[in-house]
């Protein structure tokens, strides 16, 4: 009898507590992921934060998260949790009655990228597994991971105007608050002009000469366009990274200086959640000076899609359209069509500077920047 109560006895508490973890198993659990630095550069380490806590008297014997992970944030360590096919995070807690634990993982940003996690799936039950509650918790995780910097020494930037000043000084105008000397009064000069303490002194009328100051604006204009094949998919993306590190560099480098600085390419940008648009919009960042807006061209280059949405030629016709002006616009492309030299002599004659950085497999860059100039010429 006694090992018939046993058993009954033990049959009625294996019921009980499944109907309790099947009712409370995932009830008063909260958790956050999070990560140490909002962008770090291609190459670098960040810090990946999991908080959980269960605010109940019942404990938790096993809880398993699971989540959607970009294999090109690596971990650093694989000790205490399971990644499967490099696409799922998987981690294992158990918690005690109000308990609170936080992990730490290091991890590494292999390629540029916006990686944001929205979801968490988490998965619990009683201590002999005939209980498993699952659902999915809405999380806000993202992290950049900027374009790789490089030096400007490790950049082929053409000779003729990129050695020590980022831009061509070609848009002079005289500023009226810098002052350089005097000069003889010619016909036409107005009055406000003169300079009555130089007339006194010389017995002649004498004018004020103004200095000339220029007015920096720094256009960086990325080609995706391989060939002349738009719907060809980009073959070698290796070459196409290598362009938005050029132009991340050379941005930073000019905006250091004090230059207004934008940038642009025919590619496209799917920001997360949004709708996916049929027809896509280029990416175009106008010039502008600070950190901030040195951060936000990061971001952007960051987001950029490895596809067109549009051909460069398309692309440059919109400038031509819009008449941009006053402009030192430095074309990274790896291609130069006669529509694209078309294209340039347009924008040349509206009063923008233009030069090329040629796009190549490092064996064969020097060929290409020789042959591209003599195009363009």
């Amino acid at each position: 009898m006694t090992l018939q109560w046993l058993i009954f006895l033990t049959v009625v508490i294996i019921f009980l507590q499944r109907v309790l973890y099947e009712k409370r198993a995932l009830k008063h659990i909260y958790y956050n992921r999070y990560f140490n630095k909002d962008a770090i550069f291609e190459g670098e380490e960040l810090k990946m934060i999991e908080e959980i806590v269960n605010r109940k008297l019942l404990p938790v014997p096993w809880l398993r998260l699971e989540s959607k992970f970009s294999e090109h944030l690596q971990f650093q360590t694989k000790s205490t949790l399971d990644i499967a096919h490099d696409q799922f995070h998987r981690s294992l807690f158990s918690l005690l009655p109000f308990q609170k634990i936080k992990r730490h993982y290091y991890l590494k940003g292999e390629k540029r990228g916006h990686y944001w996690q929205k979801h968490v799936s988490m998965t619990s039950g009683d201590p002999f597994g005939l209980v498993n509650k699952k659902e999915t918790i809405n999380i806000s995780a993202e992290v950049f991971v900027y374009p790789k910097l490089l030096s400007l020494d490790e950049i082929p930037l053409p000779s003729r105007s990129w050695q020590g000043d980022i831009t061509v000084r070609r848009w002079i105008m005289e500023d009226p608050f810098i002052i350089a000397g005097v000069r003889e009064y010619s016909y036409g000069d107005p009055m406000k002009t003169i300079n009555w303490k130089a007339t006194a002194r010389t017995n002649t009328l004498q004018v004020s000469k103004n200095d000339y100051t220029a007015d920096h604006h720094l256009m960086i204009y990325l080609n995706f366009d391989l060939t002349e094949d738009i719907w060809m998919p980009i073959q070698n993306e290796g070459l196409i990274e290598t362009g938005i590190s050029y132009a991340a560099s050379i941005a930073q480098n000019a905006i250091e200086q004090g230059i207004s600085t934008g940038f642009g390419c025919n590619s496209y940008i799917i920001e997360p959640g949004a709708k996916v648009e049929r027809i896509k919009k280029s990416v175009r960042v106008e010039p502008n000076y600070g950190s901030d807006h040195l951060h936000y061209l990061f971001q952007t280059m960051s987001k950029l899609k490895m596809d067109r949405s549009k051909s460069f030629n398309r692309f440059l016709e919109e400038d031509v359209t819009s008449k941009r002006r006053d402009t030192d616009i430095l074309f990274i492309t790896s291609m130069m069509t006669r529509k694209m030299e078309e294209h340039i002599w347009e924008l040349e004659k509206e009063g923008n500077a233009v030069e090329i950085l040629w796009l190549q497999d490092s064996k064969n860059i020097d060929v290409g920047i020789e042959q591209g100039e003599k195009n363009v010429q």
